[in-house]
Parts: C-alpha cells; sequence; structure tokens
C-alpha cells in the first residue's frame, strides 16, 4: 500500500513541476520552448492513464502547477492592504489555480473516454477547453496555451486564427516531439513548420506619414494605496495636469489612464474645468467613475473636449467577477441579503454605452477599460474601428508577472485585429502597439513620464476580425472528431499512437 501511495504522490508531483514548468512560457519569462517540452512530457504521462479517473487527475494536477504559477500575480490585490487581506491572498491562488485545472481535467477524462489515440485526443480536448474557458461563467482568458508565442514570429499567425489557433499550434508541436521521441518521424513536419515560421514571417515595415496624429499618453505612477488617499487627491492631480502640460508639445489628443480622475464624474466639474483650461481646443481622455441614477456606478471612459464639455462616455461593459461586482449580487438582494448587488451601490454595474467613441482629427476608437483587454471574441463584432484604446490600472498587481502579462496580451489584440492600441497605464507599462504588435514605444513599470507618439495606420482587416474563432474551433472539432472516430473503429487499444 505504501509503495501505491508514495507511486501516486511522486507522479502527482511531477504532474505539478511540469505544469510550472510549461508556465515558463507566459511573460515575462517567454521561455516558450521550454513549455512546449514540458506539455510534450504531460502528454507522455497522459498516455500512461489506465482509467477515467487517472486521465482526470493527470490532467488536473499539471493544470494546478501551470496556473498556480502563470497566475501568481493574482496574490498581489491583497497584498495593497496586507494587515487587512492579506491571509486572503493564498486561498485566492489555490482557488483560482485549482479552479482553472478542472478545465485541464475535464479534458483528459473527455479525451480518455472518447478518444484514441490517447494523445491526440488529449490535445484535441485540451484545445477546446481552453476555448470553453475563454467563455464560460464570463470567460477568462488569461495565461492561455498560445500566449506562449506572443514574443515569436509565430504570434503573427493570430490574425488569420486568433489565441486559440496559437494554443493549437503549441499542442500540436508539443504532440510532434512526443511523436519523433517515439520514433514517427512522419510528425516531424509539424517542427519543419514551426522552424520555417519563425525564418520567414516578419511584420512588413510601416510607414507612419509625417501628418499622422501625435498621441500624449500619460503614465503618473501613483501607487495604488495613494490613489483614493484624500490627502493626496491635490498632490496626484496636479501631477497629471503637469505631465499633460502642453508646454513641451502640441498632441491632437491626451490619454490619461483607468480612473485617473478619482472623483466621482457628477462632482469633478471644477477638475474637468481646469483640465479644459489646460489642455485648450485638444481632446482628453480619462477614466473616471460615474454615477448613473441612484446607487447604479459605472467604472468609464469620458472624453472632454474645448470648454470642458464631455462630448463622449464609455461605461465598461465586462467587469471583472467578485473585483468590479459579486455574480449573483442581485439574486442575493431579491433574497434578503444586502451588501452584494450593484443595484444597491456595492460594485459597478456593467455599461450599455455604444463600444465606439469618435475622436475629432484621429477617427473611431474602440475603447476598453483594463480587464475588457483580455477577450479577444469581443472585440470582432460591429463596425471596424480605426484603432484600439486601452485605459488601464495595473498597480493593482504589482510590478511582477500581472502587468507584463496584461500587456502581451493587448500586443495580440492589435495583430488580431490589424489595428494599433494606445495604452495608457497608471503604474505602467504605457504603449503605443502597431498593427502587429510591436511596441512603438513603452513606459516601464514604476516609471512616471509621458509618451508623445505618431499613431501608426491600421492595417487591412484580418481573417480573424471578419470570422473571429472558427478557424480555430473548426480545426480543433476536427482532431477530435478523427480521434472520436479511432476510438469508435478500435474501441480496446488505448495506448496506440499511431495516428
Amino acid at each position: 500500500m505504501n509503495g501505491v501511495l508514495e507511486s501516486k504522490l511522486g507522479r502527482r508531483l511531477t504532474l505539478v513541476l511540469l505544469g510550472v514548468t510549461a508556465g515558463l512560457g507566459q511573460a515575462p519569462t517567454d521561455l516558450w520552448f521550454v513549455t512546449i517540452l514540458a506539455l510534450a512530457a504531460i502528454l507522455a504521462l497522459f498516455r500512461t492513464s489506465s482509467t477515467t479517473q487517472a486521465a482526470f487527475v493527470t490532467g488536473w494536477w499539471s493544470g494546478l502547477g501551470y496556473f498556480a504559477f502563470s497566475l501568481r500575480w493574482i496574490v498581489e490585490p491583497f497584498l495593497v492592504d496586507a494587515a487587512t487581506y492579506g491571509w486572503m491572498a493564498p486561498f485566492a491562488l489555490i482557488l483560482m489555480a485549482g479552479g482553472a485545472a478542472l478545465f485541464w481535467g475535464a479534458a483528459g477524462y473527455v479525451a480518455y473516454r472518447f478518444c484514441r489515440p490517447l494523445d491526440v485526443g488529449f490535445v484535441a480536448t485540451l484545445s477546446l477547453v481552453e476555448i470553453a474557458r475563454s467563455l464560460i461563467l464570463t470567460g477568462f482568458p488569461w495565461a492561455l496555451v498560445g500566449h506562449i508565442w506572443i514574443e515569436t514570429p509565430l504570434a503573427l499567425t493570430a490574425a488569420l486564427w486568433g489565441p486559440h489557433g496559437l494554443t493549437l499550434i503549441a499542442l500540436l508541436l508539443a504532440l510532434s516531439i512526443l511523436r519523433l521521441v517515439s520514433g514517427a518521424w512522419l510528425w516531424a513536419i509539424a517542427p519543419a513548420g514551426a522552424a520555417v515560421a519563425f525564418l520567414v514571417l516578419s511584420p512588413p515595415t510601416l510607414q507612419t506619414p509625417a501628418d499622422a496624429p501625435l498621441i500624449r499618453i500619460v503614465q503618473p505612477n501613483i501607487p495604488q494605496q495613494e490613489k483614493w488617499d484624500p490627502r493626496k487627491k491635490p498632490e496626484n492631480f496636479a501631477r497629471l495636469l503637469q505631465l499633460s502640460s502642453l508646454s513641451s508639445g502640441d498632441p491632437d489628443l491626451v490619454v490619461w489612464p483607468e480612473t485617473a480622475l478619482a472623483e466621482i464624474l457628477e462632482r469633478a466639474g471644477p477638475s474637468i474645468d481646469t483640465i479644459s483650461d489646460l489642455v485648450g481646443d485638444v481632446p482628453l481622455i480619462t477614466g473616471v467613475q460615474r454615477r448613473a441614477r441612484d446607487d447604479i456606478y459605472h467604472n468609464s471612459l469620458i472624453m472632454i473636449e474645448t470648454g470642458g464639455e464631455v462630448t463622449a462616455t464609455y461605461d465598461k461593459q465586462h467587469l471583472v467577477p467578485f473585483g468590479e461586482y459579486f455574480p449573483g449580487g442581485e439574486l442575493a438582494a431579491r433574497l434578503g441579503l444586502r451588501g452584494f448587488a450593484s443595484s444597491q451601490g456595492f460594485g459597478f454595474t456593467p455599461g450599455e454605452t455604444d463600444t465606439k467613441i469618435d475622436i475629432p482629427n484621429i477617427g473611431l476608437a474602440r475603447p476598453l477599460i483594463c480587464y475588457e483587454g483580455i477577450f479577444s471574441e469581443e472585440l470582432t463584432t460591429g463596425e471596424r474601428p480605426d484603432l484600439l484604446l486601452l485605459i488601464t490600472n495595473d498597480a493593482w498587481f504589482g510590478k511582477g508577472a500581472g502587468p507584463q502579462q496584461h500587456l502581451a496580451q493587448a500586443r495580440l489584440r492589435s495583430i488580431e485585429q490589424g489595428l494599433t492600441m494606445v495604452r495608457a497605464a497608471n503604474t505602467g507599462i504605457s504603449a503605443m502597439i502597431d498593427p502587429y504588435g510591436r511596441l512603438i514605444s513603452t513606459l516601464a513599470l514604476d516609471e512616471q513620464g509621458v509618451l508623445d507618439v505618431q499613431l501608426p495606420q491600421p492595417a487591412p482587416a484580418t481573417l480573424y476580425a471578419r470570422h473571429g474563432d472558427i478557424l480555430a474551433m473548426s480545426a480543433a472539432l476536427m482532431l477530435l472528431l478523427t480521434s472520436i472516430l479511432r476510438m469508435r473503429r478500435n474501441p480496446i487499444d488505448r495506448t496506440r499512437t499511431d495516428l
């Protein structure tokens, strides 16, 4: 019995360590090749599963290691006020990693139950559950396997099939390496194709016209502990004004980060007048909290023009569960449990405003507030804008992996849509990102300053912008169907690796 327990413990520890190793492909380490090798090892262990329970366990334990490492930044918000909330940090990480790992466990269960060969089935089901993880319960497409390619030329293929196509490429490459080790030389096609892509894929050179709009991106670098401190409010506002001063240039647009205006919009008249006096005829975009009616509050973006007039408003539509609202809070209120419903002033309410704003002399912008920048599928609807405009406050997430991963996903959104992104972040990383995901100019984490950058022109509309995840989902479903049909033809042989 002890030998069995030790064997189970050893296998699970190995899977956790392999999952952690697979997480090294995510920003800021970006060791994509380490992820591929770790995934190949996980696939090899999965092939040895002898029951559906063992298959589920293999997926779950490897997922636990992967998400615990990749989402380690999740503890940072609890450490802003560590004396009060610090004790929650490890529980938040364990619950988040364990919950996300359920998707990997489910992939293992389905692959063992319905697919052959096991490794091919696991690649297909894991690709599909990563799509499901991006959608279910409002979705959480953070640390997708495909994100390992963002720093490589292969990221450019996201213009065809988006982030889930990149995930399928990563998993197929890991499968190919495993098959090569097993002597199946036909599978060398996939690594060879990836190698060619690394050699030949490169974004075109962009020629920004001399008269292209000049954008001023302001990064005030206000620590989260000080952002809402009434004693610091005048100093913080003065810092924003100083950085935005037109004495050092003549921008066509000034952009402040999320909730840079640290007061309720309905009470911010004097501050808005001061802003208008400073920038004159130049539009200024800032984040602010807005009270719509009664106890309905929105996390908003506004555009201020001549005379202090607020000419455009966008209310954040995809809110952070448990961060900006409590899921099920409205139902709880109807059942008599007050303190959770956003309609009673506890958290924000999703916006219903238009998802585009027209910026004078610049064009149609798709505004995004923080968390909204991670959802690729939500940018493929409606009229195509001229640029993406993301404001965020990543001060909540410290100075490590969180802000780096958030920036990486912003770069991917630009590639997918073929659009430039203007990104203003309170404590960094602010950036101008061109339509091919290149960082034209950046301000580092924990740095105060401004970026004055001309706006690159958009690229032609991409296949992904027109059709979304159809291509990636179809490819994964075809692979799944192939493995299911193989199972029906040969239901007994669970270990064969030839396809």
